[in-house]
């Protein structure tokens, strides 16, 4: 476990559920694999999940996606979490936490998409259309803050990895998205969060999208990180157009996937080998396109 992650097991579980949510207390209970970092995740029987977050981070996201995810659902072209009940601190257990509709679908894994040129439209679609809401009062984002932000964690991330990747490429790309025009437009929604494991697939196509915890409104770079961490070279432009993305937008969303990229490979490598694989596959692909610019 990480410093600060709250130890939670089925027991645990059962002891919250059978206090505060008895009818659902007797349904089979299976702990779901999962390569995030911050929520636990139940399944509970069929058609049921208990999410619980591991770190005192997650535990505010719980109370704004409960507020805001009802709200944003009908707006969206793919499905999102059904909140069914909000549990509260309990039998030790520190945090709020959930019961959600359980959603079924596969995971999408970069280099792995058969038919990317769909998946590619439908991702853009979502990004499209969170932009297009206007729901006042929304919270910042997790990462709709400037791209500068990031910069002394980015730098200090390229340190710890010279001689692991080509870090001077690396900080050109950088520096190069840092160099891009900032977002002067009104603050947009955004889920901030598109990791592939944060999102469902049926027949290859987007299915739903998970994890609203980091939602909120600000620069809208952030939402084309699957450019870079999912999609292939040759479905970027189909994501591209259907998203909206101007020029600058693009370049700092860019930047926004490298940044995150170079910040996981290191502190994920022997911890949580599915983020590191998918952080090396991000700096390749980023890398790679750089050289292909003229």
């Amino acid at each position: 476990m990480r410093p600060g992650e709250f130890p939670i097991d089925a027991s645990l579980v059962r002891r919250l559920l059978a206090a505060q949510f008895p009818r659902w207390a007797e349904l089979p209970l299976k702990r779901f694999p999962s390569a995030g970092t911050v929520n636990a995740l139940y399944r509970l029987g069929d058609d049921l999940a208990v999410r619980l977050p591991r770190i005192e981070g997650g535990a505010e996201d719980v109370t704004k996606e409960a507020h805001w995810v009802p709200r944003l659902a009908p707006l969206l072209p793919a499905a999102v979490p059904e909140i069914l009940a909000t549990g509260t601190p309990g039998e030790g257990y520190p945090w709020p936490w959930m019961v959600q509709r359980w959603l079924d679908g596969e995971p999408p894994h970069a280099g792995r998409l058969t038919d990317p040129l769909p998946l590619a439209a439908d991702l853009g679609a979502f990004v499209a259309a969170l932009r297009r809401v206007r729901l006042p009062d929304g919270p910042t984002a997790y990462r709709g803050v400037p791209l500068s932000t990031a910069d002394a964690m980015t730098r200090a991330a390229l340190d710890e990895l010279r001689g692991t990747i080509d870090t001077s490429a690396a900080t050109a790309a950088w520096e190069a998205a840092l160099a891009a025009p900032a977002w002067t437009g009104p603050p947009l929604w955004v889920h901030s969060d598109l990791m592939p494991g944060n999102m469902l697939t049926r027949g290859g196509r987007l299915d739903a999208v998970l994890d609203f915890g980091t939602v909120g409104v600000g620069d809208p770079a952030c939402d084309l990180i699957p450019a870079w961490n999912l999609l292939p070279a040759e479905a970027r432009d189909t994501f591209r157009q259907a998203a909206g993305a101007d020029d600058a937008t693009w370049a700092r969303g860019r930047g926004w996937a490298l940044s995150m990229a170079l910040i996981q490979l290191p502190y994920y490598r022997v911890t949580n080998p599915v983020i590191a694989a998918n952080a090396e596959h991000v700096i390749h692909a980023v890398l790679t396109e750089a050289d292909d610019r003229p």
